[in-house]
């Protein structure tokens, strides 16, 4: 009676089938595999796979078991055994360790033995039932192995770019650090030599800057009057002027901790008021905390709460006091 042999096939989606299903695989769950069917006669009726009386059939079936237990190992231990014992299964032997050399879940798989098994039952057994399989799967094999190498080659490059961008993050952030540490220097001098020339007041950025010979050299979270659309055009308006001026004076026994006076109203002002029949007000002045509120720190810029004056901190104000002498020009933009 001949017996009919169904090899399993199987790799990664992205490679064809090439393997033949093994019987005791038949209908296995995983879906990660497809399946080629090749139907070969392997056992003749009688005795022709018969050595000495005695049969392979146990051996090989053991083989079979532990290979459909991925004990791929131990399997392929047990088929070593039985070419020893049994000759002339060679080459059907050969066969089936070449495939579980091959096989995509064997962790120890090598393309290279498994084409050593596939070749050898070629020459040593031309007319054997398995050669026509055996030339497939050196076909196979090899451009599985090529598309191996090519993956690996591209993970590789992968971890390459991965490892630049992390490397260049790294020489990202030194920089940063070099730059802020320029820039405590450059304000350290500046505090020592009070050359601050200019204060820049951005209205809609909330930001006012010390500019020290056309550069910036400190930046400060600011508040605003309490209705901070548009210039000031009187009075009690508690709108923050527009436009260029001066520091002309400072208290330093201010109720807002320290203060440095503007020359606010300009002769613009002046005349804009008049045109409207309004007092243009005054006392616009850069100044800290409420005393007894040194603790709120920059938490009081989140609202804008002064009459129309530009307030900081106690601290920043301590250090705009120290830059910038009267006469510094104090330019606020809308």
């Amino acid at each position: 009676m001949r017996a009919l042999r169904i090899f399993q096939i199987g790799v990664t989606d992205r490679f064809m089938p090439f393997l033949a299903k093994k019987r005791s695989r038949v209908g296995e769950r995983h879906g990660l595999f497809f399946f080629c069917i090749i139907l070969i006669p392997i056992l003749l009726s009688g005795c022709s796979h018969l050595t000495g009386g005695f049969s392979p059939t146990s051996t090989i079936k053991e083989a079979n078991d532990l290979f459909s237990q991925g004990c791929y190992e131990a399997s392929l231990a047990k088929y070593e055994q039985i070419v020893n014992k049994f000759p002339s299964t060679n080459d059907r032997v050969l066969f089936e360790m070449g495939i579980i050399y091959a096989h995509p879940k064997n962790q120890h798989k090598d393309y290279k033995k498994s084409l050593d098994c596939f070749q050898k039952l070629i020459k040593d057994h031309p007319g054997s039932e398995y050669r026509q399989n055996s030339e497939m799967m050196i076909f196979n094999i090899a451009n599985v192995a090529i598309k191996d190498k090519t993956i690996a080659m591209q993970q590789a490059q992968i971890l390459t770019l991965q490892q630049d961008n992390t490397n260049k993050g790294n020489e990202i952030v030194a920089l940063q650090k070099k730059i802020e540490a320029l820039k405590k220097t450059v304000f350290a001098f500046a505090l020592r030599n009070g050359s601050v020339d200019k204060i820049v007041i951005e209205k809609k950025a909330r930001r006012l800057m010390l500019i020290s010979t056309g550069e910036v050299i400190k930046t400060y979270k600011i508040a605003l009057g309490g209705n901070p659309i548009g210039p000031k055009e009187r009075e009690g308006d508690n709108k923050t002027p527009e436009g260029i001026y001066c520091i002309d004076a400072r208290n330093n026994d201010s109720r807002y901790h320290r203060s440095l006076h503007i020359s606010y109203p300009n002769e613009r002002d002046k005349r804009r008021a008049k045109e409207l029949g309004v007092s243009p007000g005054g006392d616009i002045m850069i100044h800290g905390l409420k005393q007894g509120f040194s603790w709120v720190g920059d938490a009081h810029t989140e609202v804008d709460w002064t009459k129309g004056c530009i307030a900081v901190t106690d601290e920043e104000v301590e250090e705009i006091n120290k830059l910038a002498p009267n006469g510094t020009i104090v330019e606020i933009r809308p």
